[in-house]
């Protein structure tokens, strides 16, 4: 007995030394001589290495304003107040608030059929005369069911293909079933078609005029380039994309309909005539997107064609044309940011489902498939199309939705894309931040967790957010623009 307890040292050897105990934190490089650590709801300092030692080691001085500053963010508390521990657990709570609603976003696959034949294109799209890939009513009324099964006190239906006008009338009975259904439920109800807008017509409009109906659609940058990727065999998709927009803006108002840009190995030069084109067209943000592994872009070889080092010079680019847009007196939002600094300095949780913890599979958004199958994310949908089904859940004849959302398929896809338990997540500086993106790893490495040091995803995300936050320290103007997006 003596021998093992000459094994342990006393308590006492393992009580804090110093003015001060830490809080949980971790720190990462941002470049040769500066460190960011974060704490676990977004907090973070950018320190040198010096005043990183000595934070490390206790020996930090009370009243100096870098104590002040760590402890006024939860990096440090000390005797005099413990009320850190519980402000830090309140704003822990606030940030994970969003999971209790549960899923806002529904995504109905309403046919495969399309009219493009985009390079890029994610989904397998079939053509325009195979109705057998349309969704079919009793599959439509039975996700219907599914989406009011939901607590969440928002939801958004969103209309997805292929082309979703080419089955409109699908869609305007998915929208009158879900107002009649609402008005006992009531909850927050809008509705998004993710149209190229060929099909786009006075009726659609004036359908959607009266339903709270929005639009999304692709807009790749100028014409050249667009149609280059988003080729339309009968005509120019640019314009047919451009006079969409105006028709939409005119009918329905000027916000009522958004455009996204994939960026293809054609636009990496020209990311400046990119940003530029949307402020010809009117629009007052931009997502300076990446390929995705899913789909055409792999089959054709396109998301080999450039890396993340190309990409991030590109983003670079685009984003301080962006800033000198504001400061030149054009308000513009590159969405990517806005959507990382909303985890910086927000005091609630982000509801981008591709960067949460656990991931916004299934419970931040979820999909119905055109035959009647439930996937846990649009991509996961997208990867089933190449023959992998892990992120399938279930299908609308067979399974209820408790069983859906209680199936050990899209509990274990949850527990594995908790970032605080996945090797370098959680000792990553920059984990608040991020997501783990199962299907992206399941695409790119087979593994729903994926190996980090590897991981394309990865080493994207840190370098945009080392790039936001040294921005954010060393240029007052861009600090002020990127604040202003939040």
């Amino acid at each position: 007995m003596n021998q093992l307890a000459d094994t342990f040292r006393d308590r006492s050897a393992f009580a804090p030394s110093g003015p001060y105990r830490l809080l949980p934190a971790r720190f990462s490089r941002l470049d040769d001589r500066r460190y960011v650590i974060t704490n676990d709801v977004g907090e973070y300092v950018v320190l040198e290495r010096p005043a990183l030692q000595a934070l490390l080691r206790h020996e930090l001085q009370p009243g100096t304003p870098l104590y002040a500053d760590l402890k006024s963010r939860h990096f440090l508390f000390d005797g005099e107040s413990r009320v850190a521990l519980d402000l830090l657990a309140l704003k822990y709570r606030s940030r994970a608030d969003r999971i209790a609603d549960f899923t806002a976003l529904h995504m109905f696959v309403v046919t495969l059929r399309c009219d493009h034949t985009c390079s890029y294109c994610q989904v397998s799209r079939q053509m325009e005369e195979k109705s057998r890939f349309d969704m079919s009513q009793a599959h439509a009324d039975r996700a219907v069911e599914f989406v009011f099964r939901s607590p969440s006190p928002a939801i958004k239906i969103e209309f997805q293909g292929g082309e979703p006008l080419l089955n409109f009338d699908l869609i305007r009975h998915v929208v009158l079933r879900a107002e009649s259904l609402n008005r006992e439920h009531g909850r927050d109800l809008v509705f998004v078609i993710a149209s190229n807008l060929t099909r786009l017509n006075d009726e659609i409009l004036d359908f959607c005029k009266g339903h709270r109906i929005y639009f999304s659609t692709s807009l790749d940058g100028p014409a050249d380039l667009h149609d280059e990727r988003r080729a339309l065999p009968r005509g120019s998709s640019y314009r047919a994309a451009v006079d969409g927009i105006q028709r939409i803006r005119e009918a329905l108002g000027p916000d009522a309909v958004a455009a996204l840009m994939t960026t293809s190995p054609g636009s990496l030069p020209r990311v400046r005539e990119i940003v530029d084109e949307y402020v010809k067209q009117g629009f007052h943000s931009i997502f300076l997107r990446s390929l995705s592994p899913y789909g055409f872009a792999v089959r054709t070889s396109l998301v080999r064609r450039y890396d993340v080092d190309d990409w991030v010079k590109f983003y670079v680019e685009g984003l301080r044309h962006i800033i000198d847009l504001n400061l030149s007196g054009y308000p513009m939002r590159e969405e990517f940011a806005a959507i990382l600094l909303q985890k910086m300095f927000a005091p609630v949780g982000n509801g981008y489902v591709d960067l949460q913890s656990p991931a916004g599979l299934g419970i931040a958004g979820i999909i119905y498939n055109y035959d009647g199958a439930i996937y846990a994310s649009d991509e996961g949908r997208m990867l089933a199309e190449m023959g992998d089904h892990t992120f399938r859940l279930g299908h609308l004849d067979e399974d209820s939705f408790e069983e859906v959302m209680t199936s050990d398929t899209l509990v274990d896809l949850l527990k594995d894309s908790m970032l605080e338990g996945l090797p370098m997540c959680s000792d990553c500086a920059f984990m608040p931040y991020c997501g783990s993106d199962p299907v992206f790893h399941k695409a790119t490495q087979g593994d729903v967790i994926g190996h980090k040091a590897f991981s394309s995803f990865c080493k994207k995300q840190m370098a945009v957010l080392r790039h936001l936050i040294a921005l954010m320290e060393d240029d007052a103007s861009a600090r002020r623009v990127l604040q202003s997006w939040i």
